[in-house]
């Protein structure tokens, strides 16, 4: 019965032909009568009206089954059968017992039996028409025939019920109201079996069936137009048409109700956001309104802080996330949902911005708070190193201490200054913020928090503002001591520099004031030199008497003893008597020289035709004494009055002047014994 089928053959009258095959085993007429059934009701009516030609293959049967299935057709299809041919063995059944039993009954089954042999079969039925098994030329392959007929009915099957669930879900979406159209999509949304794997299998199907017409079957043979009604392609192709219909609704009703559920989801989880930054997050910034006192109050606070913002993270995380979901959906431009998207976008913008607004806003006053009360430790810290600083009594070993030390005092002072403008600066701009804290209140009253924040902040300021005004005082005190202490270190210094240049003065006259000068007149200029080089060791002296004494009056301001009073003094003094001496030596030495080289060029310059003028010898006498006298004052040292002792130059520089001296000496000896001459000549004449 497996093989029992309509091959897509016809007959001489475009009839389709009909095959059983029969077999030794027992056949079940009650099979036999559904198979039929069932292949008579894949043709159409027109295939139908050209009745049917029916081959019983009879010749692995015996002759009672052959009979018996005859006799079936009766009852099952007599009015679509126009032919039987049974197909009998060579060698069994008697020729006129089967002959005459269906001759007899010919008008009783209303069609022709006709008994042939294989061979004989193409009298009735064109080669062309029959299987190999009849000794025809028609390809037929029953298992691929009944493969695509058993996925022709699967497909068929599910197609017409995947079609009544698409039209049943796709009606109910469009009656009724919004409640019974959601009612109705939450009982029969999700249909029995999947509509792209049936789309699929139809697909296949189909491509199946257009490739057999256009390509022919496997063995050669040109397709038939039997195998469009037996296989019925228009049918698949209607049923995909269809469902593709079906399912396209289906999908945009699928589509409709995903916008909606993901609408409401957005709704949702919106309210969720928007509820939880008005409620507990507006409740968590209600009760943040202090800035602390310290910088570690202003830490704590802002840790608490940042706790709070983290909370707020997470729900601005779903804020971002929904405001995507919400702009994807805008951007598919349903208008029937612009509306709500829109205010549902506004409304948790709002929120959010405004939520976010405040955070920004409480973390730019702890901000502030914390870089105000950092400026007033340090000016404080400041303060109390310059207070420190004044505290200690100043006991500096010079002058260049005394200015350092005064230059780290203004410097501290300058700095307490840019301090405390910096904490004005600070405090005015954390005085403005809290003025603003009201406008986003939630209607409390911050009146009390506000007061104990503002006079925290004045409070602190004024207070640095006193201190800084005590320590400005006390540097205006220690200031003026520190300059009478660098005026009174530098007249010390300058005093003692004041020794140190008429030492300097003493020494240069000692050891490059000896020249005697070789005639009066350079003598002269070297004695009118002297005497300006006193002035300037007068000037010396005069001045460093004046330090001296102005030491004495800032060590009476000061209260303190100086310490170069009791030896810059005297050091002065003994080096002022000094230079007095050696000057005075230096004077009475150039005075002698100077009488010295006048006489002596006066005698020098004498004409001998004038003897008259040397008729007394006294003035060669005295000019001897006075050579004398002065080369044995070159010979002596300057006695100072501590008994110490000093020469003018070195001795090879005295020697010189000695040397020129003597040298003028004998030219007025030698003039002295060219005058006396002529007196010897005389009286011998």
């Amino acid at each position: 019965l497996l093989f029992l089928s309509e091959t897509g053959g016809k007959d001489r009258r475009s009839g389709l032909i009909l095959t059983i095959p029969l077999c030794l085993e027992q056949t079940s007429m009650d099979e036999l009568s559904v198979t039929l059934d069932y292949l008579l009701s894949i043709p159409s009516e027109k295939c139908k009206a050209r009745g049917f030609t029916v081959i019983v293959d009879g010749r692995k049967s015996q002759w009672n089954v052959v009979k018996t299935v005859v006799l079936m057709l009766q009852n099952v299809v007599p009015a679509e059968v126009s032919l039987v041919c049974v197909v009998k063995p060579d060698e069994f059944w008697d020729k006129k017992v089967t002959h005459f039993c269906f001759w007899k009954e010919k008008d009783r089954l209303g069609f022709e039996v006709i008994l042939v042999s294989a061979n004989k079969l193409t009298r009735y039925i064109e080669p062309c028409q029959l299987t190999e098994d009849f000794g025809g030329t028609l390809t037929y392959d029953h298992m691929d025939w009944l493969n695509k007929r058993l996925v022709f009915e699967k497909f068929t099957k599910e197609s017409t019920s995947l079609l009544d669930e698409l039209a049943l879900i796709n009606n109910g979406s469009d009656k009724g109201t919004q409640q019974e159209r959601e009612r109705s999509m939450d009982l029969n949304f999700l249909p029995s079996v999947d509509p792209e794997t049936v789309l699929q299998t139809g697909h296949e199907l189909l491509s199946e069936l257009q490739q057999r017409r256009f390509n022919g079957s496997d063995g050669g043979v040109s397709w038939s137009p039997m195998d469009d009604e037996l296989l019925a392609q228009p049918q698949v192709m209607k049923l995909l048409d269809s469902l593709r219909e079906q399912y396209t609704r289906y999908q945009e009703v699928c589509r409709q109700r995903s916008k909606r559920t993901q609408l409401e989801e957005i709704q949702q989880k919106v309210m969720q956001v928007v509820n939880w930054l008005e409620g507990p997050g507006s409740e968590q910034l209600r009760t943040q309104w202090g800035i602390g006192d310290s910088i570690r109050a202003s830490q704590a606070l802002q840790q608490k802080h940042e706790e709070i913002e983290s909370q707020h993270s997470e729900w601005f995380a779903v804020y971002v996330e929904l405001n995507q979901q919400i702009a994807a959906l805008l951007n598919a431009g349903d208008e029937e949902d612009l509306v709500e998207l829109k205010a549902l976008q506004q409304q948790l913008s709002d929120v959010c911005y405004r939520q976010a607004s405040q955070l920004e806003f409480r973390q730019n006053l702890l901000q502030a708070a914390l870089e105000f009360h950092s400026v007033a430790q340090d000016l404080s810290q400041q303060l109390d190193g310059l207070l420190g600083m004044l505290c200690v009594d100043v006991a500096p070993a010079d002058g260049a201490s005394i200015q350092q030390t005064l230059k780290l005092l203004e410097e501290k002072l300058k700095s307490v200054d840019l301090g405390l403008q910096g904490l004005r600066e600070k405090g005015q701009s954390l005085l403005d913020q809290i003025s603003n804290q009201a406008s986003w209140a939630y209607g409390k009253d911050v009146t009390i928090e506000n007061k104990e924040n503002v006079d925290h902040i004045q409070g602190v300021m004024e207070d640095m503002q006193l201190r800084k005004q005590r320590c400005e005082d006390m540097v205006d005190v220690r200031r003026l001591k520190m300059l009478q202490m660098v005026q009174l270190f530098k007249c010390e210094e300058d005093a003692a520099q004041a020794v140190e240049w008429l030492s300097e003065l003493l020494d240069a006259l000692l050891k490059t004031h000896i020249r005697l000068g070789d005639d009066a007149q350079e003598t002269k200029v070297l004695l009118e030199k002297h005497r300006k080089f006193v002035d300037v060791a007068q000037s010396t002296y005069d001045y460093g008497r004046q330090l001296l004494q102005a030491t004495v009056v800032l060590c009476q301001s000061l209260r303190c003893t100086s310490r170069s009073s009791g030896d810059t003094l005297p050091r002065l003094n003994r080096v002022w008597k000094q230079f007095t001496v050696t000057s005075e030596e230096r004077v009475h030495r150039l005075e002698t020289a100077v009488a010295f080289h006048s006489t002596a060029e006066k005698i020098l310059q004498e004409c001998p035709e004038q003897p008259e003028a040397f008729n007394e010898m006294d003035e060669f006498d005295e000019i001897e004494a006075v050579g004398k006298s002065l080369l044995d004052r070159l010979t002596v040292p300057v006695v100072y009055p501590d008994g110490s002792e000093q020469y003018f130059g070195s001795p090879s520089d005295m020697a010189s002047a000695a040397e020129h001296i003597r040298e003028k000496m004998k030219l007025v000896s030698l003039k002295k014994q060219q005058l006396r001459q002529p007196e010897a000549t005389t009286p011998e004449s």
